[in-house]
């Protein structure tokens, strides 16, 4: 699952490491150390530029809405609760696979924070049961410090209630594409607590690893098998995960703060 990430990198930053060739300035994000659901956040994506004589798609850097709303919806209240797609079935949902097959994206972070769950807890989730409240936070962020790279969707939603011209008529939003968290230990364990990711939760957000993106962004490669391949789980041993404060369960907390490592879990919580 991807509920939280924090995305800090300036759009400058990402420009270089993505090879972008299009991104409009006046679509800055400030740095966010706590991205929720609904949220906008930066997307790196390959499309055809509107009214180009040259037909090749482009790369761009662009501002989307996190939380898909399918191109057939009526309305796009949904959106809040579709903030990620499992790999496993991505290519079959009605909601995702026409995104799939063509309109697909990465989203850049510097890593996700995810809650640990207890063993019955992980047990109820796996089952799609109601969770008991998440406990200990922590981030999961790429042992390197590279850039975390996670697979996503996005789609195109048009408000019929608003005439052409408008500013919101058009509604583009996204998704993470989330995979089985690893069960191998962690490139850099923690003192105490969990020692694999699948300790802290069953999913976690799938990572594209560099030799992976341009496939990924081609908007020509449709064929089902193909794509299903870029899905596979990057190689194990890459990422690192640490406790930081509970002040990051609240959408209102922001900041640098919250990416503070500490010493061991806040007491009271699991692990």
């Amino acid at each position: 699952m991807c509920g939280r990430y924090a995305a800090s990198r300036r759009p400058e930053e990402l420009v270089e490491i993505f090879g972008v060739r299009k991104w409009e300035p006046e679509e800055t994000l400030e740095p966010d150390y706590n991205v929720a659901p609904t949220k906008e956040v930066f997307a790196v994506l390959d499309r055809v530029v509107k009214d180009a004589e040259d037909p090749r798609p482009v790369r761009q850097l662009r501002k989307l809405k996190w939380g898909l709303v399918p191109s057939w919806a009526k309305t796009p209240e949904g959106g809040a609760r579709m903030i990620n797609a499992r790999a496993e079935t991505v290519h079959e949902k009605p909601s995702y696979r026409r995104a799939f097959a063509t309109r697909r994206c990465i989203l850049p972070a510097d890593g996700y924070y995810e809650w640990v769950t207890g063993t019955q807890e992980r047990e109820l989730e796996v089952e799609g049961k109601k969770k008991r409240p998440r406990k200990q936070p922590y981030f999961v962020t790429p042992a390197d410090g590279s850039v975390f790279a996670m697979a996503g969707l996005y789609e195109f939603w048009r408000d019929r209630t608003l005439p052409d011209d408008h500013p919101r008529a058009w509604w583009v939003t996204c998704s993470v594409i989330t995979t089985e968290a690893e069960t191998t230990p962690l490139a850099v364990p923690p003192a105490e607590g969990p020692q694999a990711l699948a300790d802290i939760h069953p999913r976690m957000p799938l990572m594209l690893t560099p030799d992976r993106w341009d496939a990924w962004l081609d908007p020509s490669r449709t064929d089902t098998e193909e794509l299903r391949g870029l899905l596979a789980p990057p190689p194990s041993g890459l990422m690192r995960a640490f406790p930081v404060s509970t002040a990051v369960s609240s959408v209102r907390n922001n900041g640098p703060e919250l990416l503070n490592e500490l010493a061991a879990p806040e007491e009271g919580t699991l692990f």
